[in-house]
């Protein structure tokens, strides 16, 4: 069969399966370079001689590019092949961890993040709807699953190793781990993929149309309220925790790697209730998140109480991004490129927010309030979603075209 031609891909559905497996590990690693140096800071800076707080800006650099980014690189790449895109993502990956593990000045390691960032961009934007492409006739929701599921191994799993590492051999060295891993995904990702032609028909005009769908506006606000809300008091839970709850760093990283599992969680109960109660899930799990950040400040004196909050908060903000990411799929499958780059960015920008505005409470006012900060745009995310959602008019669920 020509590679090249937009016939269906006649494979087995095992190949299909791991096809979608190997793009969950994708998202792992790639997620796990972003919340990674969260561990690394304190390195980092001794290295360069700066303060955590100093190299606390190839963070903010990170969702920024991000954020920026995304939608102009979609609208530059909409014709290219989207395997041939992936790889080429991939590929500017591993070269910029390899800047990342002999970079000579601060300024140096923030050109390699900008480089990871710009992948990073690329690959959030088309890597849904690849996988939904490539999945079993019917798995849509197994296919988001399973990238929420590398998003929240890299939360339990990435970070913690990734920090492990670099305490024990530097912090060079995990950026090398995970250059190493990424060529070799990128390896596997080329034999087993097959050619797929861009269905992108996006175009400024395009995504000018997108931008008059109230739907979809509305839609896009709720996420950006409901990731400023979470990253308002998720920011700072450990410091939170240390100042407020008095907890230990082992009680504190417990609840990283709770909160991190109760992600995946959140990804088991969304693929059995995603589509056939989407509406309840999504207004039950911004209800969830507005309490969890609402009630952090009284579950952080008893250790019991953080552990369930914990779950709770985790569980909840990964079916709100999933059950809103089926939402915004469904207002137009055929734009789907533009509307993921356009909610990938979106994300970061709330990401930023939240703990800007996290930050400026502290300041302001003082730790204790952010929990109740963050509580304040869950609450306006919630009336949000739940008027657009009265807008919408019931459709049945569509699939994307297949590969």
């Amino acid at each position: 069969m020509n590679l090249d031609s937009p016939m269906v891909d006649q494979v087995s559905t095992k190949t299909q399966y791991f096809r979608v497996i190997m793009l969950g590990v994708a998202a792992f690693i790639v997620n796990t370079t972003e919340f990674v140096p969260v561990g690394l800071l304190s390195s980092i800076a001794k290295d360069f001689q700066i303060s955590p707080a100093h190299a606390g800006w190839m963070l903010t650099v990170y969702a920024w590019i991000v954020a920026l980014m995304s939608l102009p690189l979609m609208l530059i790449t909409g014709k290219v092949n989207r395997k041939t895109l992936l790889l080429c993502s991939f590929i500017l990956f591993v070269v910029s961890h390899i800047l990342s593990v002999v970079a000579w000045s601060f300024d140096v390691l923030v050109m390699s993040r900008i480089g990871i960032a710009l992948a990073h961009a690329v690959f959030w934007s088309i890597t849904a709807s690849i996988a939904i492409r490539v999945a079993p006739w019917g798995k849509k929701n197994f296919a988001l699953s399973v990238l929420a599921t590398g998003t929240g191994l890299a939360m339990v799993l990435g970070v913690p190793i990734g920090r492990l590492i670099g305490e024990s051999l530097g912090w060079r060295t995990t950026f090398a781990v995970i250059g190493v891993i990424s060529l070799v995904i990128t390896i596997v990702l080329s034999r087993l993929l097959p050619s797929l032609p861009s269905l992108f028909s996006g175009t400024l005009s395009k995504v000018s149309e997108l931008m008059k769908n109230p739907i979809l506006i509305f839609l896009y606000l709720f996420i950006f309220l409901i990731f400023t809300a979470h990253y308002t008091s998720y920011s700072y839970i450990e410091p939170f925790l240390k100042e407020v709850g008095h907890s230990s760093a082992g009680f504190t990283t417990l609840i990283l790697l709770l909160f991190g599992g109760a992600g995946i969680l959140g990804s088991i109960l969304f693929s059995y209730f995603g589509e056939r109660a989407n509406s309840q899930l999504l207004v039950g799990s911004t209800l969830a998140v507005a309490l969890s950040t609402g009630g952090l400040y009284f579950a952080a004196h008893d250790e019991f109480s953080m552990v369930l909050l914990a779950i709770f908060w985790g569980a909840a903000l990964m079916m709100v991004t999933l059950s809103a990411q089926v939402r915004v799929f469904n207002v137009d499958t055929n734009a789907s490129d533009i509307i993921m780059s356009l909610f990938s960015g979106i994300i970061n920008l709330g990401i930023g927010a939240g703990a800007l505005i996290g930050n400026q409470v502290i300041q302001r006012v003082d730790i204790q309030s952010v929990g109740g900060a963050g509580t304040v745009f869950g609450v306006v995310a919630l009336a949000v979603i739940v008027y657009t959602l009265r807008r919408v008019v019931t459709r049945p669920y569509t699939e994307l075209p297949r590969s």
